[in-house]
């Protein structure tokens, strides 16, 4: 349902950008019938293309990132802003201070886990005080690992079968591209932790999005890059797995659900992500290779002369791949659990199209749309930074099945 008292039900921050078109994309094709939709950004040429290009009569609204003034009043006039604008540590705090500040719901794509930190200080009280919802991380990152969760533990508490222990997320296919947002925001974040230790310390940290550290359970080290026998996850797996890529992400935003849910997944819950490198017997390399391949890679991040290599090569911000690319695209997540009653469970999520531009943007715009339209069906929370599952929940959960998104659990 609208809301009469905002202009706006959604507006589109960075719509010029290139995720930001594809979000855009989606809205102008499967928002409701009455949805009062906007594009914004600091370019009102870009802008008025990007309409023309989607044949749609939404008001442009002009704002730059560093501009508070023209982004509190931006975020006054609507229920919802997605932005689309990274990378968040350099464009984001701006914008979601304003919408916590006016209670304004707030979707972004970040993977930046300095910058969620950062938001959880500043935002969380204020947007607590103005019921505002600062969801982080609405697309590739971290919506499958979270609604997988989410759905997974619904199903656990419907059988009455106890709660949440050892969790793991396994990509168990995945093709598609990696966005250029996402590497310009892993460049931001090495050059900044590479100069401060304590900035170092909180990346590393398992448990960096935790509302309170101190009361989470003991649980020993929770390990971000495994690598094991995908017959440890469960006895139907073959093969050995590999870390995946935003394992040491995706994990801090699930790990943050569980906490902002007073622990209800389980004070035993302990979850990892990691990536199937096939069954030839070569697997245990594979994966090992993998693993130090990943480690180096943010290392060299931080090490100038590797840097400009890297830079050389890999995907720069703005860029994204074909539509044909896009629309072959494809992922498969499925997620398994043992319970304390030792009952086994798992989850899949499953979508169409690149992870990190045609999926992205479906989910991140139903996100928006449930915020803006779904709020009977919204859980019972009062506003903050909150993540996917605890912000949106089942309505999230609709609606991307209604969009074309495989979203199942069942018992083992």
């Amino acid at each position: 349902m609208s809301d009469p008292a905002r202009e706006f039900d959604v507006i589109v921050y960075g719509a010029t950008g290139f995720v930001g078109v594809l979000v855009a994309r989606h809205l102008a094709q499967h928002a409701p019938a009455g949805t009062r939709i906007a594009l914004a950004g600091r370019s009102p040429e870009k802008l008025e293309s990007v309409r023309s290009r989607l044949s749609v009569d939404w008001p442009i609204v002009v704002a730059d990132a560093t501009d508070a003034s023209a982004l509190d009043a931006m975020a006054a006039r609507t229920r919802v802003v997605i932005t689309t604008a990274g990378p968040y540590a350099k464009y984001g705090r701006v914008l979601a201070r304003s919408c916590a500040e006016a209670g304004t719901d707030y979707v972004d794509l970040t993977g930046e886990v300095l910058f969620a930190r950062d938001s959880i200080d500043e935002n969380h009280e204020t947007a607590r005080r103005t019921g505002a919802r600062i969801v982080h991380s609405c697309g590739f990152d971290s919506i499958p690992s979270d609604i997988g969760v989410h759905v997974l533990h619904s199903l656990v508490q419907a059988d009455g079968a106890g709660e949440l222990t050892d969790t793991t997320l396994v990509v168990t296919s995945l093709r598609g591209g990696v966005s250029g947002g996402t590497i310009d925001s892993m460049r931001y974040q090495a050059d900044v932790m590479s100069k401060d230790r304590r900035l170092r310390r909180i990346g590393a940290s398992p448990y960096s999005l935790s509302p309170n550290r101190e009361a989470e359970p003991d649980l020993g080290r929770q390990e971000d890059m495994p690598t094991l026998p995908a017959s440890e996850v469960d006895p139907s797996l073959r093969g050995h797995l590999a870390p995946f890529v935003m394992a040491s992400y995706n994990t801090r935003v699930v790990r943050r659900s569980n906490a902002l849910r007073d622990w209800a997944y389980g004070r035993r819950f302990r979850y990892r992500e990691v990536m199937s490198v096939g069954t030839s017997p070569l697997s245990p390399v594979i994966a090992f290779g993998t693993k130090v391949a990943l480690g180096g890679l943010f290392v060299g991040m931080a090490v100038p002369p590797v840097r400009f290599v890297l830079d050389r090569v890999l995907p720069k911000p703005g860029s994204g791949p074909s539509e044909r690319t896009q629309q072959s695209g494809h992922f498969t997540m499925d997620v398994f659990t043992t319970t304390t009653t030792g009952a086994r469970y798992t989850a899949r999520f499953r979508a169409k199209g690149d992870p990190g531009y045609a999926a992205t943007a479906v989910m991140l715009g139903e996100s928006a749309l449930a915020l803006a339209l779904d709020r009977d069906a919204l859980p019972k929370v009062e506003g903050g930074v909150l993540t996917p599952a605890t912000a949106i929940g089942d309505a999230l959960v609709d609606r991307l099945r209604t969009a074309g998104v495989e979203i199942t659990a069942r018992r083992l």
